[in-house]
């Protein structure tokens, strides 16, 4: 059994491989293998920024249930993907355009019909969803700026929770728990004495372990946002993207 801190790192796989996204670039044909897969899991991971998107613009809560119900309806059955190009081809920016084509040209026809055609393709916890805008004030912020924030704030959580699989699987989960209060800390208020009693191990040890889980995740934010664009280049560049719209606070 390794000492906290001790073990080393799983194998990093290089920044960019094959990623959802890129799949469902290469296969605009929504019935090749994979396609709707990748894309059926980007949205399931990635939507909550677009219903507080919906109900900063004016709608209300049961509306904008049902209108981001309906728009991903819509994203899985039709080709809304003819509409992406090379330079807009990050998942973040085709979703903002697609919702918002979708509420200036759909939004009467939908309205008139039978609210969300009884479609649920996805399975969303719209209640909990209400509950998680309210609680951020997310109201606050004008619709495009809370789509952005909200957005890298889903990237992540998705990163945290990558890591802490890592960690639960490798049967380190303690380990975890009592590192993640200081991912963020900066390096003067990281209390290693605390930290080497909680884990029953040398300070140097502590340092080790902290030193670890903070490029692991700096290496699991980078994959996250990775798999949301097409190449490498875009990768780099929505990693800079993404920390700057963080450190708008």
């Amino acid at each position: 059994m390794s000492t906290p801190g001790t073990a080393d790192s799983p194998a990093s796989p290089p920044l960019f491989v094959t990623t959802r996204w890129s799949v469902v670039l290469a296969a605009r044909d929504p019935a090749a293998p994979g396609s709707r897969e990748a894309l059926e899991t980007l949205c399931q991971t990635y939507w909550y920024p677009l219903y507080a998107f919906v109900r900063s613009s004016g709608h209300t809560p049961e509306d904008a249930q049902d209108l981001t119900q309906e728009f991903f309806a819509r994203l899985l059955a039709k080709d809304y993907l003819r509409v992406v190009t090379p330079e807009k081809g990050r998942f973040r920016t085709f979703l903002r355009m697609a919702l918002k084509r979708f509420l200036a040209n759909e939004w009467d026809r939908w309205r008139a019909q039978k609210r969300g055609g009884g479609r649920t393709p996805l399975a969303f916890d719209t209640n909990l969803a209400e509950t998680r805008f309210q609680q951020e004030r997310a109201d606050t912020l004008p619709p495009d700026h809370l789509y952005e924030r909200r957005w890298a704030l889903t990237l992540l959580d998705q990163a945290m929770v990558r890591l802490e699989r890592e960690y639960a699987t490798r049967g380190r989960g303690a380990e975890f728990l009592a590192l993640k209060p200081h991912l963020t800390a900066s390096h003067g208020e990281i209390p290693y004495a605390e930290i080497a009693t909680a884990l029953a191990a040398t300070e140097g040890a502590a340092r080790v372990a902290v030193h670890r889980l903070r490029k692991r995740f700096r290496e699991l934010f980078r994959q996250t946002i990775a798999d949301t664009v097409a190449t490498p280049e875009e990768a780099d560049a929505e990693l800079r993207y993404v920390l700057e719209v963080l450190s708008r606070g």
